[in-house]
């Protein structure tokens, strides 16, 4: 069977930057819907009219990938406006900050918190991969129709490196 959108496939990858170091490894394949929210259009577009067993090397600049990275974007939070027990790499939801503190952050912007003063916080709404150039090597593992539900969904369950929030258990507040 042939990619289109919509169908769902199963890849396994290998993520890394321009100098080699591995970001990210799926040994075991993830599915993904082409033609809805889970992958870079990048990736999607590479990846159409391929089938099953298809090894596809892909170069990623920054504009194909995450953007490039915006000096906007980071915010010097005063650290009495942020929650006990924070600490560097964790993500905070933007909508769980107060509004006048991440101005020009995009509403449901995870950010990175990067470095912790007695006084403030450095808070960074760019993606983590923001600015950098990608290699992809994917393997496509199997194609399959996508279903009723994975259509209106856009999504077949998994986003291409989404992020989560620092905690699923309750949110900081």
């Amino acid at each position: 069977m042939e990619i289109t959108s919509p169908t769902v496939v199963g890849l396994t990858w290998t993520l890394k930057d321009t100098l080699g170091d591995a970001l990210d490894e799926l040994t075991e394949p993830v599915e993904f819907l082409v033609g809805g929210d889970d992958l870079l259009p990048s990736i999607e577009a590479a990846l159409q009219g391929h089938e099953a067993g298809a090894q596809l090397d892909l170069h990623l600049e920054p504009e194909d990938a995450f953007g490039d990275f915006d000096e906007r974007l980071i915010f010097l939070v005063p650290r009495e406006r942020l929650p006990e027990g924070i600490e560097e790499g964790m993500l905070l939801e933007a909508s769980s900050l107060p509004p006048e503190s991440v101005q020009g952050a995009p509403a449901d912007a995870l950010l990175a918190i990067t470095e912790i003063y007695p006084e403030h916080v450095v808070l960074d709404a760019n993606h983590p991969l923001a600015g950098i150039a990608l290699r992809l090597h994917l393997k496509v593992e199997h194609v399959r129709a996508a279903s009723e539900e994975e259509i209106q969904q856009r999504s077949a369950g998994t986003g291409f490196f989404r992020l989560k929030p620092a905690s699923d258990h309750g949110h900081l507040h």
